[in-house]
């Protein structure tokens, strides 16, 4: 089953260390130039010969290139429109976009189109694994999924590699077999199980398992020779909230409607439809609020019906798709609670991005959560699915204000811990610590 796990949670030491409560990896001294393969899941879009990504995995894309010498993206070209958070890739990318080099693979998630494309992908990925130094896999598909293909090949090839998951995928899907269209659950009945042992099989070859969330860290740890719980999160230092709007921010929850927010996908797995219930629970007790739910999805026309029916479109908000990053973060300060009902094993980032704005975090619990709030508490979390326990705990918020101040400030405290750099950085000092290179010191990339 692998070794025991090694848990690193984020933290800067004062000498630059990252910290995992009593355990450390240190900067690594071997600082070499070497080229890091990673795949991308996000598509790209090619629109007047432009490649179009979104915002954050541009962003991500630039962390990555301050680490390593040189990137190879290999990434799926969707066609049709671009969501409206693409961005071009170069401009967004700027001068880091000289050292990536862009490998484009077909958008392929139908088995038939995936079974026609693979004879065609397999000599692509070949070639972009042998120039390489490290090599660096996103899992979570069957079908289509070309880091697992790239995985495969790279562990047949002999090569040390490392995946990496935010969510577990396979568990995913199969909570999505009890609801939504019948061709949906008839898939995810045929799909789950697969998915479930591609992904074990992959992370038992896997050298390195690079974890986002203790939910999907908890998951796979078993199963991988070197687990690491990693976060993903494209905050800057200066998103954080500072200790004077902080401490406006404290003084203000006390009087006046209490503001709760979500920021996301209106899709099942977040449960926006309990969302809806626990506000509407709140009006029923006359708990005077203001609720924003940004973020577009299959369920937001169901949202807005049930706003309507309950009579509170005055106090809830749905705006949908919101591309103003701006705006986001400034709903993110201006909340006093960020309630959440997500009901899959995910690590979705918006829950570290309202820690960082000093907004509680209060919802269903589950191990991801837990751990964000595990230092300082700044949270509140109550059983899955259980929406009478979620209105009454922001009912007690509402009408404590005193409490819900003193929690403001412990998520603050909670969210500290958490930006861009700071996780990229970590998450490329445990590749160089764990990870052994897939080529020799010095092997230029024509030689392999």
């Amino acid at each position: 089953m692998g070794m025991a796990p090694t848990e690193v949670r984020v933290a800067a030491g004062a000498g630059g260390e990252i910290v995992a409560g009593a355990t450390a990896v240190m900067p690594s001294a071997d600082w070499r130039p070497a080229t890091l393969l990673i795949y991308v899941p996000a598509p790209l879009y090619l629109r007047d010969g432009e490649y179009l990504l979104e915002d954050q995995a541009c962003n991500g894309l630039r962390r990555w290139t301050e680490n390593f010498e040189r990137l190879i993206v290999v990434i799926p070209v969707a066609p049709g429109e671009p969501p409206k958070s693409w961005v071009p890739l170069r401009a967004a990318v700027g001068e880091a976009m000289d050292r990536i080099e862009v490998v484009p693979v077909p958008d392929a998630f139908r088995p038939d189109r995936f079974l026609r494309e693979l004879p065609r992908t397999v000599p692509t990925l070949r070639a972009a694994i042998g120039k390489a130094d490290y090599l660096g896999f996103a899992l979570g598909g069957l079908f289509g999924d070309w880091g697992a293909v790239g995985a495969i090949l790279a562990h047949r090839m002999g090569l040390p590699f490392y995946v990496w998951t935010d969510r577990v995928e396979s568990e995913v899907v199969r909570r999505s077999m009890s609801s939504g269209p019948l061709k949906r659950r008839l898939q995810a009945f045929l799909y789950h199980r697969p998915m479930a042992m591609l992904e074990r099989y992959l992370i038992r070859r896997a050298a390195l398992g690079l974890f986002h969330g203790r939910e999907t860290f908890e998951t796979y740890a078993p199963f991988s020779p070197q687990p690491q719980l990693v976060h993903d999160i494209h905050l800057k230092k200066a998103d954080q909230i500072t200790a004077e709007v902080l401490a406006a921010k404290q003084a203000g929850v006390v009087q006046g409607p209490i503001r709760i927010c979500y920021v996301g996908r209106a899709d099942q797995m977040k449960g926006p439809l309990d969302w809806i219930e626990v506000l509407r629970r709140l009006a029923a007790r006359g708990v005077d609020f203001r609720a924003v739910w940004l973020g577009d999805g299959a369920d937001l026309p169901a949202m807005r019906d049930l706003v309507g029916k309950a009579g509170l479109s005055g106090q809830v908000d749905l705006p949908g798709f919101v591309t103003d990053r701006g705006r986001i973060m400034r709903e993110l300060r201006d909340s006093h609670v960020m309630m959440f009902c997500h009901k899959t094993p995910e690590s979705p980032r918006c829950l570290i991005e309202a820690l960082a704005a000093g907004t509680p975090i209060v919802g269903y619990d589950s191990a991801y959560p837990q751990d964000l709030i595990a230092e300082n508490g700044g949270g509140s979390l109550v059983p899955l699915n259980d929406i009478g326990a979620l209105a009454a705990d922001m009912e007690r918020l509402a009408r404590d204000r005193a409490a819900l101040s003193d929690l403001v400030g412990r998520a603050a405290r909670d969210g500290a811990l958490f930006d861009d750099e700071t996780v990229f950085h970590h998450r490329a000092e445990l590749i160089r610590a764990y990870l052994p290179r897939a080529r020799p010191f010095g092997m230029a990339d024509e030689a392999r």
